[in-house]
C-alpha cells in the first residue's frame, strides 16, 4: 500500500488534485475537508467523478457540535464517514479505505 497526504487552504486546489486523482487511478481516497464538508459543492463535484471508494473523516464529531456542523455534502457519495477519534480517525479511515477496496 502507499499513501500519499495532500493539505491546501485552497479550495481550487484540492478540487484540481482530487481530478488528478482520477487520472492518476488511485484506489480509494480520504478526505478530511474541515469546513469545506458542510458547503463545497465543487469539491462534492470533483469527488463525485470518482469510481472508488471515498471515506470522508474528522477529528471531532461533527454530530455532537453545532448544529451547522451535522451537514455534509459530501455523505451522499462517500462509502462512510469516520468522526471523533482525533488523530485516530486517519488510521480508521485507512483502515476503512482499504477494506472497502477488497470488496
Amino acid at each position: 500500500m502507499e499513501v500519499e497526504s495532500f493539505q491546501t487552504n485552497h479550495e481550487g486546489e484540492m478540487c484540481e488534485r482530487i481530478h488528478q486523482a482520477y487520472a492518476d487511478g488511485v484506489d480509494a481516497v480520504l478526505i478530511n475537508a474541515g469546513a469545506w464538508t458542510h458547503y463545497s459543492y465543487g469539491i462534492r463535484d470533483a469527488l463525485a467523478i470518482l469510481p472508488v471508494p471515498i471515506v470522508e473523516i474528522h477529528m471531532s464529531n461533527i454530530h455532537a457540535r453545532e448544529p451547522f456542523h451535522h451537514q455534509s455534502v459530501f455523505a451522499e457519495i462517500a462509502k462512510g464517514q469516520i468522526c471523533g477519534f482525533g488523530t485516530e480517525s486517519y488510521l480508521l479511515g485507512l483502515c476503512a479505505a482499504v477494506a472497502a477496496t477488497a470488496q
